[in-house]
């Protein structure tokens, strides 16, 4: 099968395309045909070897974590799914790879995908939809009139993000470019701070929770955004203790991520509010309650731009910018 693969980290490097083995089918897996996969900033960030020590790849491998397409085969144990079924997913860490033709994926990583949408719209759902649901209700366990504030509303996971919590019953706060300012409202936020013209840190106050998914500089400034008891949740980093005893790793590792978190935890205790870090994990269930609410017409898919299969050097390089608003998809059926 024809699939893009890393050969190397290097942050100017291309994904390679290349010609690889069909995905050997274990008993809880499906094999699916790749009929659209999304493209995140973390498959940048995997490519360039930025998680390498949290996510150690054996190279070369198949980049890609998001993936709408077709059930082709089963595995013995599988229940949920048969041959022919539409499904989406975003497979496991160490189980990447939907920039390819197929792919194999635990059962458990997968949903059947939202019958009102095409698969190029459900490519662009399950990494960002997972992030936001992990982030909003598990995580800050968000209620109906409570505030939070979603930084960068107009990109992927932003999109998702703003609607989620209104569907919730939150009052949302966001921040936006002049241009995409109309797309955030018509998402739902309620407060849309231009950041090229404001400081949001002195705009907004009083906030139960925020989103962050900026750099260091910002999720610094969020801290005084919060009211005592609230929650800074950031999934750009910096990772803490806690992700590293989820993740199983070495002691050492353990350290080196305490200290990394070490400023950000001591300001945020001194503010009385709590600080996370969260990186968001596979999950088929909470897929299938994200296809719910899209089928019910709560959430809708934001699309930038779709690439052919044979331009996903020049997706993921569009994504790199920044400027996407929403998600980009690579069409490969």
């Amino acid at each position: 099968m024809k699939a893009f693969v890393v050969d190397k980290y290097n942050k100017k490097g291309l994904l390679r395309l290349a010609e690889m083995p069909e995905p050997q089918l274990q008993d809880s897996d499906v094999l699916v045909e790749v009929h659209a996969a999304g493209v995140n900033l973390l498959d940048s960030k995997v490519r360039t070897g930025e998680f390498k020590l949290i996510l150690p790849y054996r190279r070369p491998f198949i980049l890609g974590h998001d993936v709408a397409g077709k059930v082709i085969r089963v595995g013995s144990k599988v229940r949920k799914f048969k041959a022919g079924d539409d499904v989406y997913a975003r497979p496991r860490d160490g189980r990447i790879g939907t920039f390819a033709e197929f792919i194999a994926m635990d059962e458990a990583d997968v949903a059947l995908k939202p019958e009102n949408l095409s698969m190029e719209e459900a490519a662009s759902i399950p990494l960002v939809g997972l992030t936001a649901w992990q982030t909003l209700i598990d995580r800050a366990n968000l209620k109906k009139g409570q505030k939070v504030f979603i930084q960068a509303g107009s990109g992927g996971v932003g999109t998702f993000a703003i609607q989620l919590a209104k569907h919730l019953g939150a009052t949302v706060a966001t921040t936006a470019s002049a241009s995409s300012a109309d797309l955030v409202k018509s998402l739902g936020a309620d407060v849309v701070v231009d950041y090229r013209q404001e400081d949001f840190e002195k705009v907004l106050s009083g906030y139960d929770v925020v989103l962050n998914s900026q750099d260091a500089k910002t999720l610094e400034k969020s801290l005084s955004v919060l009211k005592p008891g609230g929650k800074l949740i950031s999934i750009s980093g910096p990772p803490d203790s806690e992700f590293a005893r989820e993740k199983g790793l070495n002691f050492t590792l353990r350290l080196v991520l305490r200290l990394l978190s070490r400023g950000i935890r001591a300001k945020a205790k001194r503010r009385a509010v709590q600080f996370s870090f969260l990186f968001m994990w596979a999950q088929g269930d909470q897929l299938s309650k994200i296809a719910a609410l899209i089928e019910s017409g709560a959430i809708r898919p934001v699309l930038d731009r779709v690439f052919p299969f044979e331009a996903t050097n020049e997706a993921l390089a569009y994504v790199e910018t920044g400027r996407a608003k929403g998600k980009v998809v690579i069409k490969v059926r």
